[in-house]
């Protein structure tokens, strides 16, 4: 069941919440759509911060979005300037006049991840970036297993699998280091899968940290 289940799906309503709070009986599909295309807009426009996960939580004419990233900063710039522009860029996306009347209050507020290395997607995104600049896989492996460990984890497992260091057959490559129970429902278990686009493919990237229990 571990490894058929992703362990936030587990989880939910007992160590997680949901990523997306909202009921809309008559527009299922198409909330649904612009939380995914919401979610894909602000992952791609600030990047650079460091973005590892976006809640969306929605009310009758109100629209709220809490973005955790590890370098906040760079997103709320100098007197909130960048917040602006966040709004701005999310009516813009959306479609919305931002002064007209039945136009919903954005709301966005930023996070800031207190320990970056427990965080499975920007683990996953740092071994995916530098998969894609070619540098050896396991030395790749063996650094953020090293980070996530020193920074308090109690275990970490890392699978990648395809055509890893340019071979002609796709394999999968191993390391875990510590505990990781998939199946115990205390344990917060963070899961993040990212793909690295290399000359030769796709390489997939899969994360599981175990920060122990909540």
């Amino acid at each position: 069941m571990g490894q058929k289940v992703n362990p936030k799906i587990l989880r939910l309503g007992t160590v997680y919440n949901w990523s997306s709070r909202w009921f809309d009986d008559k527009r299922y599909k198409d909330t649904l759509l612009e939380d995914y295309n919401l979610r894909r807009a602000l992952m791609t426009k600030l990047s650079t911060a460091g973005v590892s996960d976006i809640e969306i939580e929605r009310s009758i004419n109100n629209l709220k979005l809490t973005v955790y990233v590890s370098r906040p900063g760079m997103v709320i710039g100098r007197g909130g300037s960048g917040l602006e522009d966040i709004k701005n860029y999310l009516y813009k996306l959306l479609k919305i006049k931002k002064n007209s009347k039945s136009a919903p209050k954005i709301d966005v507020r930023i996070e800031a991840i207190k320990e970056p290395n427990l965080d499975a997607f920007l683990v996953a995104k740092s071994i995916s970036d530098q998969l894609i600049k070619r540098l050896p896989h396991r030395r790749v492996m063996a650094q953020a297993v090293e980070r996530v460990m020193g920074g308090g984890a109690k275990g970490i497992r890392i699978i990648i699998s395809g055509r890893v260091g340019g071979a002609e057959i796709g394999r999968r490559e191993k390391l875990q280091q510590g505990t990781v129970p998939l199946s115990t429902v205390r344990e917060r278990i963070n899961f993040a899968s990212v793909p690295a686009l290399t000359k030769n493919g796709y390489i997939g990237v899969k994360v599981w940290i175990n920060a122990g229990e909540k």
